[in-house]
């Protein structure tokens, strides 16, 4: 049986219906969702805001959560089973919908310790899943689809 490590993730809308993407500080061209592991004790919304603000300097006053949905899961490939990560096979996700509010901060990605590069918005429908190593691809499809109706 896989040992799943617990994270959340953010699925952030402007007033646009856009969704936030960041390119990952190391990998060019590889974009995705802020998100992050929860700390032992921490509740999945405690999780959310915390990995907000450390990625993209969001305080949880600066967006509404619309939804949530939990049970996406995924096995790391045998090269990432290393480090921190070692003792688990995969990470179990739970996924936050949300709504930026007006007169929010404006996303910044320069946070310490950096994660992300660049930031952008784009059509859930625009979402490519070739920004992803393959083993994530089938929870961002079901994301999608679960989420916003879009088949990619």
């Amino acid at each position: 049986m896989p040992i799943y490590r617990p994270n959340v993730a953010f699925l952030l809308l402007d007033d646009h219906d856009q969704l936030l993407i960041c390119e990952r500080l190391k990998i060019e061209g590889a974009w995705q969702f802020p998100q992050g592991g929860m700390d032992e004790g921490e509740s999945p919304l405690e999780a959310l805001h915390r990995e907000v603000e450390e990625e993209v300097g969001l305080p949880p006053s600066s967006y509404e959560v619309l939804e949530s949905r939990d049970g996406y899961c995924y096995l790391f490939p045998p090269e990432l089973k290393k480090g921190k990560k070692g003792k688990f096979d995969g990470q179990t996700q739970t996924y936050f919908l949300c709504r930026l509010k007006e007169g929010a901060p404006p996303i910044n990605v320069n946070q310490e310790p950096r994660e992300f590069r660049s930031h952008t918005w784009v059509k859930p429908s625009l979402f490519d899943l070739q920004w992803l190593p393959p083993f994530k691809r089938q929870v961002h499809r079901d994301v999608l689809r679960d989420f916003f109706g879009v088949e990619v």
